[in-house]
């Protein structure tokens, strides 16, 4: 080896070896790279902005942290925390649930507290937000934006500066912002005839039409069934549909989490039944763009981590976890597996991840 060829392979090292504490480098598998988060992190949500960087909300020991990568993963810029160093209640802990790309690619975050096991005053039981403005490197100050003891805690945000919150309280409710969600109106619920199992949760995506389109799970006459809601903003119109099609009948809220996110002319959603977890594709107006209801080879756990993701050529990954382990499966369009499923060792109970442009998958472990 030459001294130049040397020098080159020290370069080399000490670039992976500064990079591995970010990413892990990552590891390939079938067109799907698995990225450690950033300290050690748990993966809570991932999302792509319209710049195609990479936007990761995690909780650690520190409480709920960001990170920007502008290379597919591959590296990530400094972790920001979502809290502040404001005063804070001894005890109280933050945990992320949710976070949205809006208008100029402004990071909003949803998160939820442990003020119930304190017995903190009830109007301290609910959803905090907190906004990551184009060009500052903190969030501004954490908000309680309902003030009411909830959970199921989803954000969605477009381009137009719309951003709403989803949360359960024996009722399905959202609150919503028209201004980049500097201000938020008092909450409502989004139809008095739903009644959602209080203690899943929701999902929310904006579509291209410019509906909201919410993911929850019906518990009427104990009957699980999953339903995509399509909100009209500006018209006030909501519409339902039934998304599930495997019955479940249960005396007790199952305790699931669950996702829906946009696609070309329409959405995707996973969610489990009876343990097994099943996704559709879906068009705009919340009918199945392909067969109504896939089985996949993912089992779920109360309150373990699933999301589909729709590839920028076509495919769909499914990815969840359970019992320290990451797992996935690829989908091509016609609802086929395209290889063998994956796993890989993780922490947390939660999954992240987001297509690449080369019709890959990154999943965060």
């Amino acid at each position: 080896m030459t001294t130049r060829q040397a020098g080159a392979a020290l370069t080399l090292l000490g670039t992976l070896i500064c990079n591995a504490e970010a990413s892990d480098a990552g590891r390939e598998t079938g067109g799907v790279t698995t990225v450690a988060v950033p300290g050690g992190g748990k993966p809570v949500v991932a999302r792509v902005g319209p710049d195609g960087a990479i936007h990761l909300l995690f909780d650690s020991s520190h409480g709920p942290g960001y990170a920007k990568s502008t290379d597919g993963g591959l590296t990530f810029g400094p972790t920001i925390p979502v809290l502040g160093d404001g005063p804070r209640v001894s005890g109280l802990e933050y945990s992320a649930w949710d976070l949205a790309v809006g208008r100029e690619g402004r990071i909003h975050v949803a998160m939820g507290t442990n003020a119930w096991k304190l017995k903190l005053p009830q109007d301290e039981w609910g959803l905090f937000y907190a906004r990551l403005d184009p060009g500052s490197d903190a969030f501004t100050a954490v908000r309680n934006i309902n003030r009411k003891p909830s959970e199921g805690f989803s954000l969605a945000a477009d381009g137009a500066g719309n951003v709403t919150a989803c949360w359960l309280s024996e009722k399905l409710y959202a609150s919503v912002s028209r201004d980049d969600g500097e201000t938020f109106a008092p909450p409502m619920e989004i139809d008095r005839r739903f009644n959602p199992c209080d203690c899943c949760t929701t999902s929310a995506a904006y579509g291209e039409d410019g509906r909201l389109a919410v993911l929850y799970r019906e518990e009427t006459a104990n009957e699980r069934d999953m339903y995509l809601v399509l909100w009209d903003q500006a018209g006030g119109r909501v519409e339902r549909k039934r998304v599930g099609r495997t019955p479940w009948k249960i005396d007790g809220c199952p305790m699931t989490y669950y996702s829906v996110n946009a696609r070309p002319g329409g959405f995707v959603a996973a969610w489990p039944t009876k343990g097994e977890i099943k996704y559709a594709t879906l068009d705009g107006k919340g009918n199945p763009s392909g067969p109504a209801e896939i089985r996949t080879p993912g089992m779920s756990g109360m309150r373990t981590g699933v999301v589909a993701l729709s590839g920028m050529k076509g495919g769909t990954l499914v990815a969840w976890t359970r019992d320290g382990r990451l797992g996935w499966q690829s989908y091509g369009a016609d609802g086929e597996p395209s290889g063998p499923a994956g796993s890989a060792a993780s922490v947390g109970s939660g999954v992240a991840g987001v297509p690449r442009a080369d019709g890959g998958f990154v999943l965060f472990r």
